[in-house]
């Protein structure tokens, strides 16, 4: 196959995943998110590889571009962003305890927790919504393939239909777009 032949026949995929995303699991996602932010509760959001990327991406676009000039503002930190923190853990304790050692010292029931992993199976994002689902901290997991245990784990949860991971990174992008930039450009008194 050529190239040309190749990126078509991708992007052709690509949109019939994205075109599959569900609406109304990404709207209740925007709704819990709302209900965070108006109540003073912590968003925490964590991954690992593309999905660490994805978890840094929504947490600046709803601390930046979704609380400009807004009151109140998303009260929302990335658990993959501190390296010296995850380093730390990783090396002195175990790497699937990273997300879990921050949450002991941040999280308080009523949070909101948001974990992406493609697979759903990535042991320091299962413990972590493990972690939160014990302690009175609400859990989305946003995962693909058959979703994995973090399907089974988490008490809310958006799959991508799609087995490939470059679909499944493309459509959690999506997602964090979506509830991103209802934020920021839907007036706060409309649509809430």
């Amino acid at each position: 196959m050529d190239i040309k032949s190749y990126v078509a026949a991708y992007k052709k995929n690509s949109l019939r995943v994205l075109d599959a995303v569900p609406e109304d699991l990404v709207a209740d996602l925007a709704g819990r998110l709302e209900t965070a932010r108006r109540n003073g509760r912590q968003i925490f959001v964590c991954g690992n590889g593309g999905s660490a990327a994805s978890a840094s991406h929504l947490a600046n676009d709803l601390g930046k571009g979704a609380s400009h000039g807004r009151s109140p503002r998303f009260r929302v930190l990335s658990l993959t962003d501190n390296i010296p923190w995850i380093s730390a853990v990783a090396n002195d304790y175990a790497y699937d305890q990273v997300f879990v050692e921050q949450l002991r010292n941040y999280g308080r029931g009523g949070d909101l927790l948001l974990a992406f992993s493609g697979s759903g199976n990535s042991p320091n994002v299962i413990n972590a919504v493990r972690w939160a689902n014990r302690n009175g901290i609400a859990t989305v997991g946003i995962t693909g393939r058959s979703g994995g245990k973090l399907s089974r784990c988490a008490r809310h949860v958006i799959c991508v239909d799609s087995s490939h991971m470059g679909h499944i990174e493309e459509a959690h992008f999506l997602i964090l777009h979506l509830v991103s930039y209802f934020f920021m450009e839907t007036p706060e008194e409309q649509g809430r």
